[in-house]
């Protein structure tokens, strides 16, 4: 018997679907102002080995000349993403949502369990309420990253009137670094992320867009029915 069950709130999905075009506007725009100074390589005595994009790449895309265009969709876009950031925290926060997100003492030993289940290499499948293990400990690190965001995005953007957030991330060039690196964490976590909503199927797709999941109940055996009969 299929029953339907109530999974995510109209506030976490809300926040989910409006993060997702934000983030993505927020990369490329990102990306616009990275290619106009393209300084990060692998380069030694003085030979650059590897750099991110080939030169065929930018002429292709006339890249080099949307240095402006970059930074209007950037600095516009970091509003949306930083009020919707503060909107999630605060609701997982009032409606103790937060409990089934941060990771417990068990989290970590359970991740492990989770990938080697994923990986088809161990057959039961780990304890998990709304979310396993795994996705506590990726979901919390997202929050951590967005904040890692705003704070290195504003020590770039303003340097001189955020010097103590400058100093905080390290200087000018290590905020970059680190808002760099975590551009790169959000595509990584983007691409398991879809990976994993494919492993897990329709119905779990299915309910981060209505909120509600199927769930297949299997019925009481009729031994046990009428065993429960009778001692009623």
């Amino acid at each position: 018997m299929k029953t339907i069950k109530e999974k995510h709130s109209l506030a976490m999905r809300w926040t989910h679907w409006v993060n997702f075009p934000i983030l993505t506007i927020m990369i490329w725009s990102g990306m616009l102002i990275y290619w106009a100074n393209d300084e990060y390589s692998i380069t030694l005595f003085g030979h650059k080995f590897v750099r991110f994009f080939p030169d065929w790449y930018y002429n292709l895309l006339h890249i080099p000349s949307r240095l402006a265009e970059g930074m209007a969709f950037h600095f516009l876009f970091m509003w949306f993403f930083t009020l919707n950031g503060i909107f999630y925290i605060l609701y997982t926060l009032i409606s103790g949502e937060w409990r089934q997100l941060v990771p417990n003492r068990h989290s970590f030993t359970e991740a492990w369990l989770v990938l080697l289940h994923d990986l088809h290499i161990r057959k039961t499948a780990p304890p998990q309420n709304k979310y396993n293990a795994a996705q506590r400990i990726a979901y919390t690190a997202i929050i951590i990253m967005g904040i890692g965001s705003v704070i290195t995005g504003l020590a770039i953007y303003k340097p001189v009137q955020f010097y103590y957030l400058t100093w905080l991330c390290g200087g000018y060039h290590f905020a970059r670094i680190i808002h760099f690196a975590l551009t790169l964490g959000y595509v990584f976590f983007f691409l398991i992320h879809v990976v994993q909503v494919v492993l897990a199927g329709w119905n779990n797709f299915r309910s981060v867009v209505s909120g509600f999941e199927v769930i297949d109940e299997q019925p009481k055996p009729v031994i046990e029915t009428a065993h429960e009969n009778e001692k009623a």
